[in-house]
């Protein structure tokens, strides 16, 4: 029997088949009497057949009639066998009813004989579509085409030779016979010299690559996803119709391809699912090679075929519909060369190519001595980035002006380094930070000399191009070229090339056909510097060997010795080393907008407090016991933001040690023990802070393990508590009656403690009069009233200074930390004299860190910065500027349940369900991932983990918190 040949059929029309048609042939062939539905398809007729009840029976998969009997035989034996071979591969096999053939045989009218059969439905999903796709879930789609072809490795059927259009091996001829149809003049001529270029490089190694049957079509399309609650990661494979024998590299490099139509699709966010294939299936050193270019060829013969059939089948939607995502491929395929492409990947794969040294037969400028050379550090860690710097124009030529001015007799950038100086805040993709040569800033005029014998490729007024044996060597900038020289000419070691009169760009280039830009993006900085070395050898420099930031060699150091219980943000942590102002930056240089750090409310980097901490730093540091002027000055500069009669003050290390102290007061005044706090709070870290501490996201175990003079009253979340809404008054009284009931059984509390601010719930407000009503109960049992302000103090909220007057009220205690030191340890607990003159009961206090002279100049400045730059008006200006911002966003965005807060201490809570409130868990944790790749830091909070916890350093602009509102929305509309 012949088998299939594209080259010979070309044409595939779908078979015209009505969804009445399809109907009628389940109930005569296969006596199924179902509900159709059509499904798209590029060459076969399908319909999603469900019982009446709506239950999914499988597909009537109507075979285009160009394909025989045992090619589909064929299909269903592979789906078979990897179901044998990798159990927990889900596969879609035909569905054998009794007394009826698995492969029905249909003669129309026209002769044409039409194969229908119903192939099993399998539930899930498909990973279908342009929407985002996480790294997990992409390296679960590598991970299952290894285990694919793992297990398609020892298979074989009659029905599986035969030529295809889509197999790789016969992608050039593809691209030929069909590229024609493009009548795009510009277009064609790119697929087809993509196309050419990619299929020498192929051909070079095509005998090293191995051959078997594979599945041929293993793409987003063609998989299913297992249940939500477990990721929804890809564990079973649909639609063999492509199955064929052929490179098994072919099967990964479909795959790849279909990776690159989705939102952040770009070529770097498919290393993962190269990864993942490997670790199943180890790629041989040839398949590496040839991967990317079979990425582009696939893209480029997706495109022609796409456009084809488009031109053959015009009525066919699902054909002409996938054009512009098919061009999409094609485009994120070329948009970096294969070449370095295949260096990144083997980088990632651990299978770099150790590099030569670069061979020179003389210095490009003699007698410069390598000692007065200074190596310009633009990098996240270097002290000459301080205080926003690299942000100022004309920051490089600033610091080589200063390197000059200090004797340098030429100043030159670091090789391969991630310049700062290059990074662009507010972005959402990365900058191109990473050089791929060097700047060079001479002192004086220098000579300059042929380092190597060649062919001077160009000359012109202000640049150069030498090309030998080790590559070519370009300098561009202020040069004075020797007027002899001529493009084209030879020139030996040692000849005078001419002078390099200011700044200059050297770039060293081993593949001199391959132009390199001058500045890369880290997430392709392997392969680009796979291709030039460093120019500063050429100054008889030492060779640089460029870092890749070591993100995660210092990741592992971390899990070898830090206590893992302290948790950390995100799956793979960026290294960040430098913040500044609402910024913060990894040592590739990325930016990111930091929208969750409430600890540094001046925000990072402040060069006053810096400056005021250093200064204290350089005169003495020591303890409260000692007589100095700053503890004085603190205590009464912050006596005097509180209204009478809290005027005592008590200054400590942290939040927790605050709160656990003013528990302590609280027991000391009254004699007592018992505490009522509020659910879903969290207070800190310390015996008693945990011990009132009720949220379970900070402790699963939190309601079951309270000791027994801890006692709770309801969460006033007004927003999914038991009252919500107006209804949310009845809080108050609840809780009143709590405290009450307590005293009826002879334990009155020492004290009610909570947050006039809730935060641990997202940064909700409480209802309006609840505090009053709460605190003058407990005061009437003979406790004290608790104003926990660790997180809300400071004018975050943005109308008032302290959250507890916005409830028109004077607690009794009051707790303070996390912004009182901009991230210095320190904290505070302020009460009446009175009150603290009661702990003389329990002994003295002291607190180590507490109140020392730098913690003290700390906190001056803060309360100094935090006046003169107008953050609290700032936190309300901007805040309320965001929240409108998020609110309109909540009109397109079902996820979007409510935007808690005020000011820069805002939540915004995520559900699947506005009526039901069910919390969207799992998404909130994802978006906050994808917003991370996005360049924003953001984190989930609350007992539920589904609030955006948002309270951004205070100083955040407004262009800062549209940046943020433009990237959840942007990730609302395209996934996570």
């Amino acid at each position: 029997m012949t088998l299939f040949d594209f080259f010979q059929a070309e044409e595939l029309p779908v078979p015209a088949v009505t969804p009445a048609q399809a109907r009628d042939i389940a109930k005569t062939e296969f006596g199924l009497d179902a509900h159709v539905t059509p499904l798209g398809s590029q060459q076969d007729a399908n319909f999603l057949l469900n019982t009446p009840d709506g239950d999914p029976i499988g597909v009537l998969k109507i075979a285009n009639p160009a394909f025989s009997r045992i090619e589909l035989e064929a299909q269903d034996a592979a789906a078979a066998h990897i179901r044998q071979i990798e159990p927990d591969v889900r596969t879609a096999t035909n569905v054998n009813l009794a007394g009826v053939a698995a492969i029905a045989e249909l003669r129309r009218d026209d002769g044409t004989v039409l194969h229908p059969r119903i192939i099993a439905h399998l539930d899930g999903g498909t990973m279908t579509g342009e929407r985002y796709l996480t790294p997990a879930r992409s390296a679960a789609l590598g991970a299952l085409a290894g285990r694919t072809v793992r297990a398609l490795a020892g298979f074989d059927h009659p029905g599986v030779d035969r030529v295809l259009q889509w197999d790789l091996r016969h992608a050039q001829r593809t691209v030929e016979v069909l590229a024609p149809h493009i009548t795009d003049t510009a277009r064609r001529e790119t697929v087809e010299a993509a196309a050419a270029a990619a299929w020498q490089l192929v051909a070079d190694l095509s005998d090293d690559l191995p051959v078997q049957v594979i599945h041929g079509d293993l793409t987003d399309d063609n998989v299913v996803c297992g249940s939500p609650d477990s990721g929804s990661f890809p564990d079973g494979i649909i639609d063999l119709g492509d199955l064929t024998r052929s490179w098994t590299v072919g099967e990964l490099a479909i795959a790849v391809s279909s990776l690159l139509r989705h939102a952040g699709g770009e070529p770097a966010a498919t290393v993962g699912a190269i990864a993942a294939f490997h670790a199943v299936r180890p790629l041989a050193p040839a398949e590496i090679d040839a991967l990317w270019p079979l990425v582009v060829l696939r893209a480029a013969v997706l495109v022609v075929s796409g456009i084809h059939q488009a031109t053959i089948d015009a009525d066919n939607d699902y054909a002409t519909s996938a054009v512009e995502w098919e061009w999409r491929i094609f485009e994120r395929a070329v948009e970096v060369p294969s070449e370095v492409m295949t260096a990144q990947i083997r980088a990632a794969l651990g299978a770099g190519h150790a590099k030569d040294p670069l061979a020179v037969e003389g210095l490009l400028i003699g007698g410069l001595e390598p000692g007065s050379v200074t190596r310009l550090d633009l990098s996240a860690e270097s002290d000459a980035m301080d205080c926003g710097r690299w942000l100022t124009a004309g920051c490089e030529e600033d610091l080589v002006a200063e390197a000059l001015a200090d004797g340098a007799a030429a100043v030159v950038t670091t090789f391969g380094q991630p310049r700062l100086t290059r990074s662009v805040p507010l972005s959402p993709q990365s900058a191109a930070t990473v050089g791929t040569g060097v700047d060079l800033w001479p002192g004086s005029p220098l000579p300059i000399t042929a380092p190597w014998s060649g062919a001077l490729d160009a000359v012109s007024a202000d640049s150069l191009t030498l090309t030998g044996t080790a590559g070519s060597l370009e300098l561009r900038g202020a040069l004075q070229v020797s007027g002899q020289l001529q493009p084209g000419q030879s020139v030996s070691a040692g000849t005078a090339l001419g002078t390099i009169e200011g700044h200059v760009w050297l770039q060293s280039r081993r593949q001199p056909e391959l132009a390199v830009p001058d500045f890369v993006r880290a997430e392709y900085a392997a392969g680009w510097l796979s291709l030039v070395d460093d120019p500063g050898v050429l100054l008889g420099l030492a060779p640089v060997t460029p870092s890749d930031g070591d993100g995660e060699a210092l990741w592992r150091r971390r899990t070898d010795s830090f206590a893992s219980v302290q948790e950390h943000y995100y799956l793979n942590p960026p290294r960040i080393e430098r913040g500044w102002r609402e910024h913060m930056l990894s040592n590739d240089a990325r930016s990111y907008l930091d929208m969750v750090n409430n600890v540094a409310i001046l925000g990072h980097g402040h060069p006053v407090l810096a400056d005021a901490v250093a200064r204290q730093w350089r005169r003495l540091n020591t303890n409260s016991r000692f007589n100095y002027g700053a503890v004085v000055e603190l205590s009464e500069r912050l006596a005097a933001t509180l209204p009478e009669p809290l005027d005592t003050v008590f200054l400590v290390n942290s939040g927790s040690e605050a709160v656990d102290l003013a528990l302590r007061l609280a027991m000391a005044t009254t004699g007592r023990h018992d505490v009522v706090a509020v659910a879903e709070a969290y207070h800190g870290w310390t015996y008693a802070t945990d011990a009132i501490s009720t949220s379970v996201a900070d402790n699963p175990n939190a309601l079951a393990t309270r000791p027994g003079w801890v006692h709770t009253v309801p969460s006033p979340n007004s927003y999914r508590g038991e009252h919500r809404g107006a209804d949310a008054a009845r809080y108050a009284p609840e809780a009143v009656a709590v405290i009450e009931g307590l005293a009826a059984q002879g334990k009155p509390p020492a004290a009610f403690i909570c947050e006039p601010f809730y935060g641990n719930a997202g940064g909700m407000a409480l209802p309006d009069g609840y505090l009053q009503a709460v605190y003058a109960a407990v005061r009437a049992a003979g406790g004290l009233a608790i104003a926990d302000e660790v997180q809300v103090g400071y004018g975050r909220t943005g109308r008032s200074f302290w959250s507890f007057q916005q409830q028109d009220v004077v607690p009794d205690v009051v707790t303070v930390a996390k912004a009182m030191g901009n991230g210095q340890p320190l904290g505070a607990v302020i009460t009446t004299r009175e009150i603290a003159e009661k702990y003389r009961t329990q002994g003295y206090f002291f607190s180590s860190a507490g109140g020392s002279p730098v913690s003290c100049v700390v906190g001056l400045t803060v309360l100094d910065v935090v006046e003169s730059e107008g953050l609290q008006h700032n936190a309300l200006t901007v805040g309320e500027h965001l929240k409108t911002r998020i609110e309109e966003l909540a009109t397109r965005h079902e996820l979007i349940g409510t935007v808690h807060g005020s000011g820069l201490y805002m939540g915004v809570e995520l559900v699947r369900d506005r009526a039901t409130l069910e919390p969207a868990v799992e998404e909130t944790a994802a978006i906050c991932e994808r917003l991370r790749e996005l360049g924003v830091i953001v984190q989930p909070t609350g007992d539920r983990q589904n609030v955006l916890k948002v309270k951004p350093p205070m100083c955040i602009t407004a262009e800062s918190a549209d940046y943020f509102a433009d990237m959840l929305d942007r990730v609302l509309s395209t996934g996570w």
